[in-house]
């Protein structure tokens, strides 16, 4: 077993089994901190001393280099339930993130950084999706900023090793009217589109529904972000959104529109109740981070585990396939 996988899974079930954040973060943070350990055995007092690596992490890094299963990692397994393994399974399939933010609106990292970080999580892709122009708290993007980012990533990708493709996107911000916020030049252009409410959260049911309804139906349309709105955690808490959510489910599965687990873990949304609901309407779903820093790109495994719990398979979760059928899927007739 490699290190850094043993580091990963071990995360991933401490949060299944729901251990502390600051538990979590600190085996992801082994896991950073040792990417470049060349392969071969290494003991613990040595690699203990490498920044971000504490008595524990470090345990498990020796035990792993040694070709063992650590026993911390060992005794987790032992009493996870079934589905544990499946959500870990998915964690490890997936391919992709379609919603990511960059130092270009309100991410505080450059683009490169932010792919260089994806990359070495093994996607095979992740959609690059600042802000829409809007959402100017956000910094979001002018058409002629947006025009310029989509060089830059064609440059970026120009440059990049085999094995990897940053796609262009937006997380584009749903209008009151349902409309949405860019040029449709513009958006027709694009790999992938989130849309997401970012304004009159509190309105009535009613006029919210409708305004769902219009976005997920839009042919330019392919995930809708975050769809209650809510915050959990953090000094922005806020309710969620109230609409229909039977509604907005049955046009999304009826457009093909994927409905997005969000990773933040102040969002966490569609909640547990809602996220039932939209799999059993038939919809598809993206497991996505929504991170604004490389650091971040760890939070999808979390949504793996919220997909694993209510028996989703890879074959509903578009971040788990390759590119090629992402782009197919992204090509598809629409009404």
């Amino acid at each position: 077993m490699e290190p850094v996988e043993a580091l990963r899974q071990i995360a991933f079930l401490l949060e299944w089994s729901g251990a502390s954040q600051y538990r979590v973060r600190a085996f992801h943070t082994a896991a950073d901190a040792i990417r470049d350990l060349p392969p071969g055995p290494v003991e613990a007092a040595r690699i203990e001393r490498r920044p971000g690596v504490g008595p524990v992490t470090a345990v498990v890094i020796a035990q792993a280099s040694h070709g063992a299963v650590p026993d911390y990692l060992g005794r987790l397994e032992s009493e996870a339930d079934p589905a544990a393994a499946a959500g870990w399974a998915m964690a490890v399939a997936s391919k992709g993130d379609c919603h990511m933010h960059s130092d270009w609106s309100d991410g505080g990292t450059p683009i490169q950084e932010m792919a260089a970080a994806a990359r070495a999580l093994g996607h095979q892709w992740t959609v690059l999706t600042d802000h829409s122009p809007r959402l100017t708290i956000a910094n979001g993007l002018s058409p002629e900023r947006l025009r310029q980012q989509l060089d830059v990533v064609a440059e970026s990708n120009a440059r990049a090793e085999p094995g990897f493709q940053l796609l262009t996107g937006i997380e584009c911000d749903i209008l009151e009217d349902g409309s949405l916020d860019q040029e449709e030049e513009l958006l027709a252009r694009l790999d992938l589109v989130v849309a997401s409410v970012h304004s009159k959260l509190r309105s009535e049911s009613g006029p919210m529904t409708a305004r769902m309804l219009a976005a997920v139906r839009n042919p330019q349309v392919d995930v809708l972000g975050h769809c209650t709105g809510r915050m959990v955690s953090g000094p922005r808490r806020r309710p969620q959104s109230a609409f229909d959510a039977r509604a907005v489910f049955a046009a999304c599965a009826e457009s093909g529109t994927a409905v997005e687990i969000n990773c933040r873990p102040e969002r966490r949304d569609p909640p547990d109740d809602l996220l039932m609901l939209a799999a059993e309407a038939g919809c598809l779903f993206a497991v996505d981070t929504d991170a604004h820093a490389p650091e971040q790109l760890q939070w999808q495994s979390s949504g793996y585990a919220r997909a694993a719990r209510i028996g989703l398979g890879e074959d509903r979760l578009i971040t788990t396939w390759p590119l090629e059928r992402l782009r197919r899927w992204t090509g598809r007739p629409r009404a």
